[in-house]
């Protein structure tokens, strides 16, 4: 009699060992990605530029028992980052001078799905599902890859500049239920946001911070120049004859650029002269300059005598000042001419 009595009791325990609710816990961490870098974009691009970064997510379960399992449903949200003003539909980021490039992050490799931040609402965070083993001696633990995806759209106008924002504390949030059962499989929680029904429900903050960079590079082009003309003189050249010719060009907005003139073709050390076109023997002195009272010689030594400016993204036209002082003497009949090289710098 006490045999069968000490039998039952031993099988009213294993059957609550088989079938009783786990008692341990579970932490999910991130990894934390690399910069998801575009590199060098181009203004007003005919097609999107893309980029990827990837990170991990790990889950751990302490102990259990020999067949225990665990189940984890997370959201991974992204918020708008440090210079976003907006999820949806484009995030942005920013120069130095506060010009905005935008871009969006996507959950899927499609370019489909927007990543956002909080659960229940649209565009919401990515949703991944955790299930492992969990063994008595050593607990059990699981991981996924999980990739963001990237996409600067085509056709912006943007300015020159180092581009980036950051994305870190509760712009990139972990948040996740769990289930443990000590035999057979766990099933999901309903929701990452369930509380009620699951072994436990985290929210983590900040634990895979990462930055998005872009660099648009300095452009000009669109270049004229138009000819310096001293007009007709007949014999010496008694006083001052001043003349004006034009340099146009385009520059991508915030590009600083500088122009240089060189010393034409005939100087004589640093001055210049139109050499007369049937008799290398004769010459006319000139010289061109930045600013209309032609005190600042226009020359091509960079921090001493260039032109600089900065590009606004529209034309611009700069003015070269000539002058072709009195002459010595007189001056043989016939035309002149020289021709100047102009390098623009960006």
């Amino acid at each position: 009699m006490s045999l069968k009595l000490l039998l039952g009791t031993l099988v009213m325990l294993a059957g609550g060992l088989l079938t009783g609710t786990a008692r341990a816990d579970t932490t999910c961490t991130t990894s934390a990605p690399v910069t998801a870098a575009f590199g060098n974009i181009t203004n007003a691009a005919g097609s999107p530029t893309v980029t990827t970064t990837s990170f991990t997510i790990t889950c751990n379960t302490t102990a259990l028992s020999l067949l225990a399992t665990a189940s984890v449903r997370a959201c991974i949200g992204i918020g708008v980052g440090t210079t976003g003003v907006a999820i949806s539909p484009l995030r942005r980021m920013t120069n130095a001078s506060g010009d905005p490039v935008s871009f969006q992050l996507f959950t899927n490799a499609a370019y489909t799905n927007i990543w956002g931040l909080t659960p229940g609402t649209t565009p919401g965070p990515l949703v991944v599902d955790l299930n492992y083993s969990v063994p008595l001696l050593t607990g059990g633990s699981g991981a996924v890859t999980v990739t963001i995806y990237g996409r600067i759209p085509a056709g912006q106008t943007l300015a020159a500049g180092n581009y980036s924002t950051s994305f870190s504390g509760a712009d990139v949030r972990l948040q996740y239920a769990f289930n443990e059962v000590l035999l057979g499989t766990a099933t999901a929680p309903a929701a990452c946001t369930t509380t009620a029904g699951v072994a436990g429900n985290k929210t983590a903050t900040g634990g895979f911070p990462f930055t998005v960079t872009a660099t648009v590079l300095p452009q000009c082009s669109a270049y004229v120049t138009t000819d310096m003309d001293f007009g007709s003189n007949a014999g010496a050249i008694t006083s001052n004859i001043d003349r004006t010719s034009t340099i146009g060009l385009t520059c991508l907005n915030r590009t600083a650029y500088n122009i240089a003139l060189d010393n034409g073709l005939y100087a004589n050390g640093t001055v210049r002269r139109m050499r007369h076109t049937t008799n290398s023997a004769y010459f006319i002195p000139y010289e061109l300059y930045r600013e209309s009272t032609r005190t600042q010689r226009w020359g091509s030594t960079a921090n001493v005598d260039r032109v600089t400016g900065t590009g606004t993204g529209s034309a611009q036209v700069l003015t070269v000042y000539g002058r072709a002082p009195p002459t010595s003497g007189p001056v043989a009949a016939g035309s002149y001419s020289d021709q100047i090289k102009v390098t623009i710098t960006y």
